[in-house]
């Protein structure tokens, strides 16, 4: 449209530098016949007159046109910028637009699920520890009740409150990270895979730690 409508001024501007290239020729040439030139000079006053006032016209419309296409292309840009919207604008040029901080945090969260499934070097340490802890409070003497529960039973609950807070670490990224605006497919799908796996290691430890789903062994009577 805004093309069009260009073609059609320079069309206009041409046909009125035409008409007033025609008319000073002809003036000239009228000036030239009245003082009694022949007729081959009277056509070449004619012709110079018409190129002298043509090229200036004719230079002066291609500059203008120029300029008005430079600012129609920059009035084009413009509305381009202006259509594109601000959460694009500000997804891009935001640090969260790109996803990195948000994969990285889903990453963890499947790494710390993992962790809390198979145990940590932290948890062997922190089991290792209650069954010294037990061997020495039952040397002097205890009951095999006693002993189960100081030496096997503290050692094992150890082991589940790690894994436990672990578990939990890795379920409450996985939540920050669905939570968060702007994230990639892959993102959300590991995010999701980590607070599964983090909800499962959860459960079991605390179904662990209260023995609910396998309780310490009896002696008997």
């Amino acid at each position: 449209m805004d093309t069009k409508t260009t073609e059609k001024t320079a069309a206009s501007k041409t046909d009125e530098v035409a008409e007033g290239t025609s008319t000073e020729a002809a003036g000239a040439a009228e000036a030239a016949a009245e003082a009694g030139a022949t007729p081959a000079a009277v056509a070449a006053e004619t012709v110079a007159a018409a190129g002298s006032t043509a090229a200036p016209a004719a230079e002066d419309d291609a500059t203008d046109l120029l300029d008005e296409q430079d600012e129609q292309a920059e009035q084009d840009e413009q509305d381009e910028q202006d259509d594109v919207a601000p959460d694009e604008l500000e997804a891009a040029s935001s640090p969260e637009g790109t996803g990195i901080g948000a994969g990285a945090a889903a990453i963890v969260s499947a790494a710390l699920s993992a962790v809390a499934l198979t145990g940590t070097w932290t948890g062997k340490v922190v089991a290792e520890r209650e069954t010294l802890i037990g061997q020495i409070k039952t040397s002097a003497g205890g009951s095999p009740a006693q002993q189960i529960n100081e030496i096997y039973g503290d050692a094992w609950h150890s082991t589940a409150l790690v894994n436990g807070v672990f578990a939990l670490l890795a379920l409450v990224v996985a939540v920050l990270v669905l939570t968060l605006p702007r994230r990639p497919a892959w993102v959300r799908a590991v995010a999701v895979a980590g607070a599964v796996l983090g909800g499962l290691g959860l459960l079991l430890s605390v179904g662990t730690y209260f023995d609910l789903f396998l309780s310490l062994p009896t002696t008997g009577s």
